[in-house]
């Protein structure tokens, strides 16, 4: 019996883009890719030394109808309609321009952080009453800093090496006794070529 209440429990959530639940969606292509790092050496092939995911991209083909029961219905704050498609097409605009991180939620995977790479919108005799989009969206990556406090110089076993940069003013360069292996000159040796 639990296991019959828990199958009723787990809702599925719909397909949506930010939150922007399609009428329609024809297909979606998810990518995943791993990069892996060469680097030649002197001799033979070259040798693999690390590797990391890239952020994932999706990319969906869906769409909206002004004659669906959406826009029937003006669930966007009243749409309703010919203006049904345009609110819809609007507030993905809105979404892209935003540049703020959303969920993407499609059949296969919910994704967190992704942001609205292209929009393409089709529009021809057959769709001129519909919203054909192709999105791609594309996770961001992002980190969270932290500043550090270090301990005063004094409390340092080499302040030197592990105290915070100071000011010193402009420092000039000093010369060996002999030449780097290069052969550097010092500056009173500066000839003409």
């Amino acid at each position: 019996m639990s296991g019959l209440i828990g199958q009723l429990i787990n809702i599925r959530p719909q397909r949506s883009i930010g939150g922007i639940v399609a009428q329609a969606t024809i297909e979606e292509r998810h990518h995943d890719e791993l990069t892996i790092t060469d680097h030649p050496v002197e001799m033979g092939a070259n040798i693999s030394d690390h590797a990391f995911l890239r952020p994932a991209e999706v990319t969906i083909r869906c769409g909206w109808s002004n004659s669906g029961g959406d826009s029937l219905s003006g669930v966007l704050g009243g749409s309703t309609g010919d203006s049904y498609v345009r609110s819809i097409y609007q507030k993905l605009r809105e979404l892209q321009g935003l540049r703020e991180p959303f969920d993407l939620v499609t059949g296969k995977r919910s994704y967190k952080n992704m942001l609205l790479v292209s929009l393409t919108i089709t529009t021809d005799p057959r769709t001129e009453n519909a919203l054909m989009v192709t999105a791609t969206c594309r996770q961001i990556i992002t980190v969270q800093t932290q500043a550090a406090t270090l301990p005063p110089r004094a409390s340092q076993g080499k302040p030197e090496k592990t105290s915070m940069l100071t000011k010193q003013g402009f420092k000039q360069p000093t010369f060996g006794p002999e030449p780097s292996p290069g052969g550097a000159l010092k500056p009173s040796q500066w000839g003409v070529f």
